[in-house]
């Protein structure tokens, strides 16, 4: 047997090939309202060789006494606690750094995981970096909402770093099972990205994303969720779509520089993104019929991750709209 970092012996600490430990890491931040609800859901995981990471990023209401709670419980949760407020992507960077297994799923504080997640998504995941599952839509009250992640994106398997040219991404991080290698090959991580954007970019640089194609989250869709926040304003804000036309160029350059540096110089998409770097130089017709053509050549990989009923036509119509607006 093996030790957990609160010094009690954890009975299922084997990390062999067979079965691999999983870092299950936990962001935390005021988060009490739905927080016991997704606990209970990570300790009773089928898959029974979990360490689980918590890294509260200063809450103010219950979050950390119910955190504190399940550690005192159970010999395999840790607690960390921010000694100032990091945000959400570095505090799940913390998090991804502390874990200990071979494996890494991320977990946002008001979802809702089925029992067999990680069992599944273990199986699976192969020689991939990342393998993913399908959602289901539940509201606050934990209703289902009758609509799965999968009816608004394009779930599927991918290889290319050009689908996180757009923000907007299929492989969201409470539906993903990741490599250890893949965090740290990611890190650090920048302000401009999510962490499973960041993340997905980074995993399509040496093979595909997997999708299983199966239910495996209730994913809680209210007004004060941090993650949904994350979407609809923050992804925005990274996506520099926000602010003077100077802001949102300046804020384009620097997102494309960002995804420049990181790609690596073997692969042809780095080119790509390079042009596109210099295509939002200015809003000039040069640089914007560039941007156009650009997102016309490589539209199914850049827009693969669009759910569309037409999808030739809407990825044409989207080529278009990149001729007069940054994208």
């Amino acid at each position: 047997m093996l030790k957990s970092r609160t010094g009690q012996q954890h009975d299922n600490m084997d990390t062999t090939s067979k079965n691999p430990l999983v870092s299950i890491v936990l962001a935390s931040y005021n988060g009490g309202r739905f927080l016991q609800e997704q606990l209970d859901s990570l300790v009773r995981q089928t898959y029974q060789n979990i360490e689980i990471i918590a890294v509260d990023d200063c809450s103010t209401d219950n979050t950390v006494n119910l955190l504190d709670q399940y550690a005192a419980k159970y010999s395999h949760f840790l607690v960390v606690k921010n000694g100032q407020n990091m945000g959400h992507v570095k505090t799940f960077e913390k998090g991804f750094a502390l874990a200990k297994g071979d494996y890494i799923a991320p977990c946002d504080q008001d979802d809702i995981w089925l029992p067999t997640k990680i069992e599944v998504l273990i199986k699976h995941i192969g020689d991939h970096a990342i393998a993913y599952c399908d959602s289901e839509f539940i509201d606050g009250a934990g209703q289902a909402l009758g609509k799965k992640m999968s009816d608004t994106k394009n779930l599927t398997d991918f290889d290319s770093p050009l689908m996180y040219i757009e923000v907007g991404i299929s492989a969201l991080g409470h539906a993903i099972l990741m490599t250890k290698q893949l965090a740290l090959a990611a890190m650090p991580f920048p302000y401009k990205f999510s962490h499973d954007n960041w993340l997905g970019f980074v995993a399509s640089f040496n093979g595909s994303v997997k999708f299983v194609d199966e239910v495996l989250v209730q994913y809680r869709r209210h007004d004060s969720n941090l993650t949904n926040a994350l979407h609809k304003k923050d992804r925005k804000k990274m996506a520099g779509k926000k602010g003077t036309k100077q802001q949102r160029i300046a804020n384009a350059q620097q997102r494309l520089k960002t995804l420049y540096d990181k790609c690596p110089g073997h692969l042809p998409e780095k080119e790509v993104i390079g042009q596109l770097y210099k295509s939002h130089e200015n809003y000039s017709f040069s640089n914007n019929f560039l941007r156009m053509r650009l997102f016309f050549q490589h539209r199914n990989k850049i827009l693969l991750h669009k759910k569309y009923r037409h999808p030739e036509l809407k990825r044409r119509l989207h080529c278009f709209k990149a001729f007069f607006k940054m994208i």
